[in-house]
């Protein structure tokens, strides 16, 4: 592809001008996590009482957004992918909604045109000799997007880190930019817990020397990295990087050399911590990001001998089925990639598919190994698809297992106060 900066710089406009490309009735993609276009989405936000039933798409969107305020019902109604913090009370209020779908299958929905993008909003770096801008910190579904959209929009921003791999768009792909220079979102890393610890110095034991991992951000996956300290050659084929993998990286702790699938490479689809994290990954061939059509696809997962999937839960119940995007009927999150690694990780040689959580909640006064899952509670991970349930009161192993083992085994890593009462109810559904 040629170009020249005569054709970047035609492409310049206000956000004004560049969120008038979005009419009425229009589906319309926004990056989010740390690519999260705000000038955009607050630019768009002052044209509601022009539009009228526009369906916004994204999967993680940060910060506050102003879409999905409720003054906003009837002009844009969300379509998640995965909900948070910023669309969740407009999700179950009833005036937004939430897709469960697998993070690696999202791209191949806007391909076949099950969603039909007429608008995307992506958050980018400049372009480079060659005229490609990297899609930065987040690319998961934005190349699609970028590649289905009728119309691009492209906020340029010169903080944007350039990542490596399969995160490109041609300036030739998009039709208006609008240029900014502002700090992107940090996620700064936090301490962990008393039980926190206890629960990473679990999974700690489970991870062998050459092990691949995947883990996200919080105080489990910090405390696990650090039990790591003495471990050798690991490496990292993850959905997201965290200030953690640096650290981790910065130790020696994780070099790559044995992954089957790029080696001596950090493989992942989003970036999120802190600005450090973004300096160190900018320009650094150690990072391949790629969409997760790639990243989170099971069959690719697996070509890692002895992966190591670490992901969390809301509750599980005493035969092992996990929910972790909803809290009863009320949706939390999203089934984001924890059953693509799951998954991966069990068909993995050596692979080890872990699921780890705190055993009670609100101060030891609620327990998380639960008789039932909650009325209404989504199964997220199957009980057929669990192998390691992890706690701060050791490890559970279900894969194989009937119910009766199943229950005892988790009743054994249950909170102290909540094992009698489990036993009992295991006692009612002859499950003991």
């Amino acid at each position: 592809m040629t170009w020249r900066i005569s054709d970047y710089k035609n492409k310049f406009c206000s956000v004004e001008e560049a969120v008038s490309v979005v009419k009425s009735g229009d589906t319309l993609y926004i990056s989010g996590n740390a690519a999260t276009p705000f000038d955009l989405t607050e630019g768009l936000a002052k044209r509601k009482d022009e539009l009228e039933d526009v369906s916004v798409t994204h999967v993680l969107l940060w910060g506050d957004d102003p879409l999905s305020k409720p003054d906003m019902e009837g002009h844009f109604r969300h379509n998640s992918l995965f909900v948070g913090p910023a669309d969740r009370e407009a999700v179950n209020d009833g005036r937004a909604d939430y897709v469960p779908v697998f993070l690696y299958e999202i791209p191949d929905l806007f391909y076949s045109r099950i969603i039909d993008i007429d608008v995307a909003f992506v958050h980018v770096s400049p372009p480079d000799e060659h005229g490609f801008m990297s899609l930065g910190v987040e690319c998961l579904c934005s190349k699609a997007a970028v590649e289905t959209a009728k119309i691009v929009v492209a906020q340029v921003n010169e903080k944007m880190p350039r990542t490596l791999g399969d995160s490109f768009i041609h300036i030739s792909q998009v039709n208006h930019i609008v240029e900014v220079n502002r700090d992107l979102p940090q996620l700064l890393p936090k301490g962990f817990t008393e039980c926190e610890q206890k629960i990473g110095e679990y999974i700690a034991d489970l991870v062998e020397d050459g092990s691949t991992l995947q883990l996200g951000i919080g105080g489990i996956p910090n405390a696990a990295l650090k039990a790591m300290a003495g471990k050798k050659n690991l490496g990292i084929h993850t959905e997201m990087v965290s200030d953690g993998i640096m650290e981790a990286i910065n130790l020696g702790i994780v070099n790559g050399s044995k992954k089957n699938l790029h080696p001596y490479k950090v493989v992942a689809t989003f970036l999120f911590g802190s600005n450090q994290l973004y300096e160190f990954a900018h320009n650094n061939p150690l990072f391949e990001v790629h969409p997760t059509k790639y990243t989170n696809n099971p069959f690719i997962i697996s070509q890692n001998d002895n992966m190591v999937a670490i992901n969390s839960a809301i509750e599980v119940d005493l035969t092992g089925q996990v929910c972790a995007d909803s809290i009863g009927t009320k949706i939390y999150s999203g089934f984001g990639g924890q059953v693509d690694f799951i998954r991966g990780a069990a068909r993995s040689n050596g692979g080890k598919p872990i699921i780890a959580l705190p055993s009670a909640a609100k101060g030891d006064t609620l327990t998380r190994i639960v008789p039932v899952l909650k009325t209404g509670a989504g199964v997220v991970t199957t009980r057929a698809d669990v192998h390691y349930v992890v706690t701060e009161n050791g490890i559970a192993y279900l894969h194989g297992k009937n119910l009766r083992e199943r229950a005892k085994a988790l009743i054994d890593i249950a909170h102290p106060n909540f094992r009698e009462e489990l036993e009992a109810a295991a006692r009612e559904r002859n499950l003991l």
